[in-house]
């Protein structure tokens, strides 16, 4: 994953949620002033993700395009 195009922070445009993919396949949100609520693993096939968190949580969202992410009702932009 550490080439992956998608690794690196996406926000939502209020600056509310950061996802960020790290290259070792996982991830770290933070929400708010709250750093890293939530922890996990992700897997990329084509342009959808899939996340795992460490909580037992699963999610998932789709690429639209090398700079915007779909998930969970969000949109999500790279920073």
């Amino acid at each position: 994953m550490a080439n992956h195009p998608y690794v690196g922070m996406w926000v939502t445009d209020d600056g509310q949620i950061r996802h960020e993919l790290l290259p070792n396949g996982r991830y770290d949100e933070a929400r708010g002033s709250r750093e890293s609520a939530y922890q996990g693993r992700y897997e990329i096939t084509g342009t959808h993700i899939d996340y795992w968190d460490d909580t037992g949580f699963t999610a998932d969202g789709e690429f639209v395009d090398r700079d915007t992410l779909h998930h969970g009702g969000m949109i999500f932009r790279r920073r």
